[in-house]
């Protein structure tokens, strides 16, 4: 890259954890925030551009110049909801109901692990969540599943039918924190305000959440209620993303692909280094990142010990931001919906909400993998990257030894005294 004056970072390394010392002169961050604003962004890349003129005008070596396909959308392309939910008739909820009977039909002590198409027979509608696989691996990479009545069934009931449905998807489940949590209640459980030096994190409480990734493959929400006001989703393209971004600013590509970008991890000034942006040797750049370890924001600010992001990254994640703001679809969940989608082929958000007394927002969480058809990892060094991520989520370690299925809500509070909250 060019040679820049404040693009230098002295903590550079991939997927590498750090500890600085304490005693340290205090870190000078950019103005950025975990929300970002829209005037500060636009006064960043005014600054730049005269104090950095000469940034790279062409792409990194081996990146595409643009994504071609079904997942490089807009969310103006959809006409309806209709373009994007998959319905469930009266027949496809019977043989649900019957795929639960068989499955506690069955001898032994079964656990939620057992869940699989073997235990779960859904002889027909199989082949249809089978195409709604392709399409969220290889298509436009999401779907809304519409038509289940979830206050016909337990919270148990309601749990097994959800990974019997989804395990046609994606077969493989990820781990969501280090105490061995496989699927996590995502509702308002706790008061958004500070208390004893630390705040709940977004899960629990109604706050909204800017665009980011989870740290999965793919990423499923089966809403047992929804709020009284609120609570929209939102979905933004990948691709989308990176074509405009690689048509208008290549620079901003060469950024996002640094491997000195550093992420928080929340526990005890610890850090670590790694891109934002994979060029992925199956479905090419795909993103996978959080703002929050990067920016830090009022709930969870940064470490003294943990290094400042640059300007030009600072240019970068809010480039990010807008955009995926600009071409996101709306997606409004009802009571019932299943919502699936690639992690890595999109960026997603929530808007805040409230509950009332009848209607209170509340979401199983699932990190999913389907084995056969997931991304192939970049050839380069920045796959350890992602290899990291993966062994912590799916790998056979320690922690998923002893899984937790929360059957009615999740502790709003997962991190314990000797171990990191979430799992990366």
């Amino acid at each position: 890259m060019a040679s820049c004056p404040i693009t230098a970072n002295p903590a550079r390394g991939l997927a590498t954890l750090v500890k600085q010392p304490s005693e340290q002169q205090e870190v000078v961050r950019p103005d950025i925030e975990w929300f970002p604003s829209y005037k500060v962004f636009k006064d960043r890349v005014e600054r730049l551009a005269l104090l950095c003129p000469d940034r790279p005008t062409t792409l990194p070596t081996g990146w595409p110049l643009r994504i071609d396909g079904d997942r490089a959308w807009s969310g103006s392309d959809f006409k309806s909801e209709d373009d994007y939910i998959v319905k469930f008739n009266d027949d496809d909820i019977a043989e649900i109901e019957a795929g639960l009977a068989y499955f506690k039909s069955l001898p032994g002590n079964l656990t939620p692990d057992d869940v699989n198409p073997d235990t779960f027979p859904l002889p027909n509608l199989g082949s249809r969540l089978a195409d709604v696989s392709k399409t969220v691996h290889d298509g436009r990479g999401f779907v809304v599943l519409r038509g289940l009545q979830p206050d016909k069934y337990s919270n148990f009931d309601n749990i097994l039918l959800y990974l019997g449905v989804t395990s046609y998807i994606a077969e493989t489940r990820g781990m969501q924190d280090f105490d061995g949590r496989m699927i996590l209640h995502i509702q308002a459980v706790v008061e958004d305000i500070k208390k004893h030096g630390s705040m709940p994190n977004s899960p629990y409480v109604a706050r909204a959440q800017p665009f980011h990734t989870d740290l999965c493959d793919v990423l499923s929400l089966y809403a047992l209620n929804v709020a009284a006001y609120g609570g929209e989703s939102f979905l933004a393209s990948s691709a989308k993303i990176y074509n405009e971004i690689a048509r208008t600013r290549p620079d901003i590509i060469h950024v996002l692909a640094g491997d000195d970008w550093p992420f928080d991890e929340f526990w005890q000034g610890e850090y670590h280094t790694r891109p934002l942006l994979y060029n992925f040797s199956s479905h090419g750049p795909g993103f996978q990142f959080s703002r929050r370890p990067l920016t830090g924001s009022h709930f969870s600010p940064h470490h003294p010990a943990v290094p400042a992001m640059t300007e030009a990254q600072a240019e970068a994640l809010d480039m990010v931001y807008f955009l995926a703001k600009e071409f996101a679809v709306e997606i409004v969940l009802r009571k019932g919906d299943i919502q699936v989608f690639n992690n890595f082929a999109m960026l997603h958000a929530r808007s805040s909400f409230a509950d009332d007394d009848t209607r209170r927002r509340h979401m199983l969480r699932l990190w999913l993998r389907n084995d056969e058809r997931k991304w192939v990892p970049p050839q380069d060094g920045s796959a350890r990257a992602l290899e990291k991520i993966s062994w912590e989520c799916y790998g056979n370690n320690e922690y998923r030894q002893h899984a937790i299925w929360d059957i009615e809500k999740s502790p709003p509070e997962l991190r314990i005294k000797h171990r990191r909250a979430s799992c990366a």
